[in-house]
């Protein structure tokens, strides 16, 4: 990979908040300026919209966006520079505005999307309910930054009890369940569901979901290690992981294009088609700083 290449694209086109990410891991610049980038995305009620989420323009609250927020404090670790946020996010997530109390879990795509540009996946169909992304990793954050409380309790045994029974989970699914086990790690509470059996049981997720045919990076739109290793989680990775880690970075060179950047391999399928070229732009640079984070993590290996 060209990695002045890639820094000159970053630099050039992305977003603010992608930006302040990009500084505070290659930069050194402090994560508090993360905190007031993704302030803009926050709205009144404390959730996060506004296009955080580059494939869903809706500008009112849902709770992937807020999700990925909080994925955002935890890769630049900057909870402790957040105390308003996080107090309006557990206002937000205690409102269970978007959540089917009947499954106990919040929606993963919400009415209101279908009124904005977005992706087609971002469509709310049934329930909206998605198994448990974002639920696994919203409930443990209730559970560490708030009270303690029963409900929630039951609601990180119920989505452990989903993790054991479900062998095949996306990257964005899987990462809930990584930034769960990392809340509860973080806060001590071990009394909840049993942490080593749930360690073990995401990686063996993990190695489960990337896929194993290498002939296919940088080719086919497959699970990837990248997805889940880029500047967090990287404790995760097992001797297996990280061979097909060295795998994906062979063909970093042949996937980075002449500007520098890298490209997103899904199209919205949607009728947003000018939208959609928009999205592709503010999502470009996000993923080039990803791959650099991939990159950096896999000298160690």
């Amino acid at each position: 990979m060209d990695k002045k290449a890639a820094i000159n694209f970053i630099k050039e086109n992305a977003r603010p908040v992608d930006l302040a990410v990009f500084e505070y891991f290659f930069e050194g610049k402090e994560n508090k300026n993360v905190v007031e980038e993704l302030r803009k995305y926050q709205n009144e009620d404390g959730g996060f919209g506004r296009g955080l989420e580059a494939d869903c323009w809706n500008p009112n609250s849902s709770p992937i966006a807020t999700n990925d927020a909080l994925l955002t404090l935890y890769k630049t670790k900057a909870f402790d520079e957040a105390e308003d946020m996080i107090n309006g996010i557990l206002k937000y997530l205690y409102s269970h505005e978007a959540f089917d109390e009947e499954k106990k879990c919040w929606q993963f795509a919400i009415e209101s999307n279908k009124d904005y540009p977005h992706a087609i996946w971002w469509e709310k169909n049934g329930d909206g309910v998605s198994g448990y992304n974002p639920t696994a990793s919203l409930a443990a954050f209730v559970l560490c930054f708030g009270k303690r409380d029963a409900f929630y309790e039951s609601m990180i045994k119920d989505s452990f009890q989903y993790l054991l029974e479900t062998e095949e989970l996306g990257a964005d699914a899987l990462k809930c369940f990584l930034l769960s086990y990392s809340f509860l790690k973080e806060k001590g509470i071990e009394d909840v569901v049993d942490l080593n059996a749930f360690r073990e049981l995401i990686m063996s997720r993990i190695e489960s979901s990337i896929c194993k045919d290498t002939s296919k990076y940088g080719k086919e739109y497959v699970p990837l290690p990248s997805d889940f290793f880029a500047g967090m989680f990287e404790e995760f990775m097992t001797d297996s992981i990280k061979e097909l880690a060295k795998a994906e970075i062979e063909v970093l060179d042949k996937l980075q294009l002449e500007d520098g950047g890298f490209d997103i391999s899904w199209d919205w399928c949607t009728e947003y088609k000018e939208e959609f070229k928009k999205a592709r732009d503010m999502w470009r640079p996000k993923l080039t700083i990803d791959e650099l984070l991939f990159s950096q993590a896999s000298e160690n290996f």
